[in-house]
Parts: structure tokens; C-alpha cells; sequence
């Protein structure tokens, strides 16, 4: 990595300075020359008891140990070998194995030998976002799937938060098998997602949670994607504009830890206590730990998960980058930006990733020109459809006008889950509510053309957890229309077989159509007869 002409080497030098003071000021005292202790080989944090590992596809195993020595692994009727590189990592690739639903050893043979127990294989989706991604089942008032959640096929790994300014070898966390004294804890946009299709398939699902709320879209990209994207250039302006002012706050305490090296050393030779170390600054981490500067979540979340192997990527994300109508229009080419970055990262150009638009927040408005910026957010978050093998849930209807965070976790994971069912489990089953194709004008008519229509479009109304049923009788709402002028008024709009037909007294020939496009959009009520809400959207481009 370089920002602004600083090399990685140089940042690395300079935190290992603050930790050599650490260890100076702790009495740590490397001898050498006295021996030193063969490494044992290990495994990654991730490879760990009740894991579950990718069905069908070549199984990557690696971990560290001393150079040259050889490393054997073997899990079920695969076996690879390999040898300890120069660097100390070590990788074996095992052959692709079906789907085991008996946990099984996965066993790795050096100087020392591991054992992993209880290992299904299956697939494993990385949840990844903000913080209604990692948002838990225990907040959920979810006491009765809790207390039904004993599904042994499902397991779920909580990555510990990490922001780091260089790209890490490993995470913290471990595996739990879904038990009500569990599944608590797992992200229940996960659970839900996987209790669907675990139950229509049979197949184990992992569920790899790797989210850290109130957190940007640009802090999960690479560091090379962060520095040579057009787009993301203001964010990586920032990081390269703060890690100057740490180079010039650095270079001012440069004398004194000459001088204090001098004399730590000294003192040390003639057993004397060490002196107290200067003032460093401190790295750019910005003014919260959610605001970073010269720090990623890919270089501490993402980049030890590399040679993982996996079926897809669950992401709900969106609220941190959804602050005005700019916003909303740059995120599609910052999403496409990270959707091809994480697909080259796990080496997959096909990875499918399915996504959440925002859910309604906030007071609503019955003012029909009143967008704001989560408006404009959604609908490019519906053109990020555009990108290939994407899906996206729509929450609308299921939001919460006092709660950032809607407790209803249970709809998001399962339309999650149709996209997944209907393209990686090849079930028969709609996916989408209604998405907008086209407009066409007859005379002071709007005609809207919709993808997804599923059985049929209607007029729905949601009750919580209940399956959205037809409302048939009742007016559809939250359609606005406007002419040339951009005066929108609310739209007389009905059904008319698979479109929507708009329109308004005092407007003679509309030329635009906007829907639900607004920070609540409450009330909206187009459904298809699948029970899956349309999303919002806009047909201009003001």
C-alpha cells in the first residue's frame, strides 16, 4: 500500500516503534543467541470447532508455521499436502466434497497436530453492512424462534470489530451451532435467512457475520480500490490528507525517541530502570472509532477471510452513505466498485450478492415533492439491480418511523432468501415485488411497466409479521406525477392488468412518475399477489 507517496514499510516501521516502546516500558527483553522454540503450526481463528465448510468447491485450509516444515491436512476422503513457505504461511487446497450433514474432523498433521471437530459441509453466506445486519435475534422480540431455534445445521462466526491501517493475517471469533441458549446472538437477518433455506433444502448453512455498525460503504473496499476509484477520490482525499498531518506530527517527536532510545538503552545494559518513553502521536484513526481516517474494515474484517471459500455475500448497508441526493446518485458506481473488489478479492466473478434497500424511518410526509435524501438513496440502491448476479430485498413496508433499527428482521432474511432459493437452489419461487421497467404517455395518462410482477399485481396491506395480503377496494397511494414543470401532485393511480395507469386532473401531459419516494413512505401499498412489496422508484432524472 502507498497514500501520498508513504509506503506500507514506513507506516509498519512506525507502529512497531510504538510497540517496541510498549515492550521496552514492560520489562519485555528479547535475548538472543539462547535458543529459540520451534513454531508449532496453527490455523486460522476461523478454523475452528463446528465450522461449516463450502460444499462443492475446492477447499482452501491454511495457517502459519516454521519454514520448510511440511503440513498434512485431511478432512472426509480428501487429503493435500504442503510445505511452509519462506514467510511462514502454509496452504493446502482440499478437493471439493458434497454436502455432509455429519460433523466430521478436520484434521491438520506438522511437528504438532490439530483437530477440528464437528465439521458439516454446506454453504456459507458472509453477512456483511452496518449495524442492522449485525443487529441481533436476542433484540428482535423473537422470544418464540429463540426458543425454536435448535438447528444444528446452522452455525454462525461473529468476526470481532477490527479497524487496522494494514491489512491482517486473522479475526477473532468462534463458532456457534444455532440452540436457543445460542442463536441469540447471531445476526437475525442471518438466521432468518438461513432457517428459510435450510428448511426448504436441507443443506447446512454457516453464516460468517462481518458487519460494524454506522459505518460507509468505502471503509470495506480494498485499500488499492479506495485510492483508484473516481468516485470514492473525497474519501480517499481524507485518508491521504490525514496521514500527512501524522507524518508532520511524527517527524516532530523524531529527536526525542533518538534520545530516549539512548538512554532506554543504557539503562538497560546496566540494569537500571528504564526511563518513561515520549509522547507519540497517535495514528489516524479520526475523531470516533466509526469515523476512520487511515484505517479499513477490509484490511481487519475482509482481507483474513481471502482464501475462504463461500457461496455468496448478505449485505445491509446504506444508512451512514444516504445523507443527500448526491449521495444516493454516486452510490451505485461506489456499490459497483465493491461488488467487483470483493469478487476479485475471493477470486469469484460470479459471487451472488444480495442486498437490503433501506426500510422506512422517520416521520412521514404527505407532501408529494418532499424527497429526500434516503428517495434518491433507494432508487440507486434498486439501479444497483443492474450489476450482475445481485438481488435486493425491499423493507418499506416493514420499517419502524422511531427506530433505525426495525425489530422485523424475520421478512428482510427471507426475501433474502427467495433470491438465493431461486438462484442457487434452483426452487420455482418469485423473488421480487414489482420493479420498474418503463413509461409510456397516452394523452394525460402515465402508463408504468413493472418486472416481477409474480402472479399478478394488487393493492396490499402488511400487518407486521403477516404475509401482505390483498387490500381490493382500496385507493393505491404514494404515486406521485408531474408535468414538464416539476410541480408533482399526488396520482389518481390504478391497476390495469400487469402496469399502473397515473394521472391528475390538472396535469395534461405528465412526463414523470415517482413512487414511495420519500424518508417514510408510509402507506404504500403496491404489491404482487406473492406478497412482496414494489420498490420505490422515480422515472425523471431532476
Amino acid at each position: 500500500m502507498r497514500i501520498n507517496g508513504v509506503s506500507g514499510a514506513f507506516l509498519t516501521r512506525t507502529l512497531l516503534t510504538k510497540v517496541l516502546f510498549t515492550a521496552c516500558w514492560t520489562g519485555l527483553v528479547l535475548q538472543f543467541g539462547n535458543g529459540v522454540a520451534r513454531a508449532e503450526v496453527r490455523l486460522p481463528a476461523i478454523f475452528s470447532d463446528h465450522m461449516v465448510l463450502q460444499r462443492d468447491r475446492p477447499l482452501p485450509v491454511w495457517g502459519w508455521g516454521e519454514p520448510g516444515e511440511k503440513v498434512r491436512v485431511a478432512f472426509g476422503r480428501e487429503t493435500s499436502e504442503a510445505i511452509v513457505s519462506e514467510g511462514g504461511r502454509w496452504e493446502c487446497t482440499l478437493g471439493p466434497q458434497g454436502v455432509s450433514r455429519e460433523g466430521r474432523d478436520l484434521i491438520v498433521s506438522a511437528s504438532n497436530e490439530l483437530r477440528i471437530r464437528d465439521v458439516v459441509l454446506g454453504d456459507v453466506w458472509l453477512c456483511s453492512g452496518q449495524s442492522n445486519m449485525e443487529w441481533a435475534l436476542g433484540g428482535c422480540d423473537a422470544a418464540e424462534d429463540i426458543r425454536a431455534s435448535d438447528y444444528p445445521l446452522i452455525r454462525h462466526f461473529g468476526v470481532e470489530y477490527h479497524f487496522a491501517s494494514t491489512p491482517q493475517k486473522d479475526v477473532k471469533g468462534r463458532w456457534f451451532v444455532s440452540r436457543p441458549e445460542t442463536s441469540h446472538g447471531f445476526s437475525a437477518v442471518g438466521y432468518y435467512f438461513a432457517r428459510r433455506v435450510h428448511r426448504e433444502t436441507g443443506v447446512p448453512i454457516g453464516l460468517l457475520r462481518s458487519s460494524v455498525g454506522g459505518t460507509n460503504i468505502e471503509c470495506w473496499m480494498s485499500q488499492d480500490t479506495l485510492m483508484n476509484t473516481p468516485v470514492l477520490e473525497p474519501y480517499a482525499k481524507m485518508m491521504r490528507d490525514s496521514l500527512a498531518q501524522y507524518q508532520k506530527d511524527l517527524a516532530g517527536v523524531v529527536p526525542s525517541v533518538e534520545k530516549w532510545t539512548l538512554e532506554a538503552k543504557g539503562a538497560m545494559d546496566e540494569g537500571r530502570e528504564i526511563p518513561m518513553p515520549p509522547a507519540v502521536p497517535d495514528f489516524p484513526f479520526g475523531e470516533k472509532m466509526f469515523r476512520p481516517r487511515c484505517v479499513t474494515l477490509h484490511n481487519g474484517m475482509i482481507h483474513p477471510l481471502k482464501s475462504f471459500a463461500m457461496r455468496g455475500v448478505l449485505w445491509y448497508q446504506g444508512e451512514n452513505n444516504a445523507g443527500s441526493a448526491a449521495d444516493g446518485i454516486q452510490y451505485l458506481e461506489k456499490k459497483r466498485a465493491m461488488i467487483t473488489d470483493w469478487r476479485n478479492w475471493f477470486g469469484d466473478p460470479e459471487l451472488p450478492f444480495y442486498f437490503v434497500q433501506l426500510a422506512s424511518w422517520q416521520k412521514p410526509s404527505n407532501d408529494p415533492a418532499n424527497a429526500e435524501g434516503w428517495a434518491f438513496f433507494r432508487d440507486a440502491q434498486r439501479r444497483c439491480l443492474s450489476l450482475p448476479n445481485t438481488g435486493m430485498a425491499v423493507a418499506i413496508d416493514i420499517g419502524d418511523a422511531e427506530d433505525i433499527h426495525p425489530k422485523n428482521k424475520l421478512d428482510v432474511g427471507e426475501r433474502l432468501a427467495r433470491w438465493a432459493l431461486a438462484n442457487q437452489y434452483g426452487k420455482k419461487i418469485e423473488v421480487s415485488g414489482p420493479l420498474y421497467r418503463g413509461l409510456s404517455v397516452s394523452g394525460n395518462k402515465a402508463v408504468l411497466e413493472f418486472d416481477h410482477v409474480g402472479a399478478g399485481l394488487m393493492v396490499g396491506r402488511k400487518h407486521g409479521r403477516d404475509v401482505a395480503t390483498s387490500a381490493e377496494g382500496e385507493p393505491l397511494k404514494r404515486f406521485a406525477i408531474a408535468g414538464s414543470d416539476r410541480d408533482w401532485k399526488w396520482a389518481q393511480a390504478t391497476i390495469e392488468g400487469d402496469t399502473v395507469v397515473c394521472s391528475h386532473p390538472d396535469i395534461e401531459n405528465p412526463v414523470a412518475v415517482r413512487y414511495a419516494f420519500t424518508m417514510n413512505p408510509d402507506g404504500a401499498n403496491l404489491y404482487n399477489r406473492d406478497g412482496l412489496p414494489a420498490s420505490p422508484f422515480r422515472t425523471d432524472d431532476w
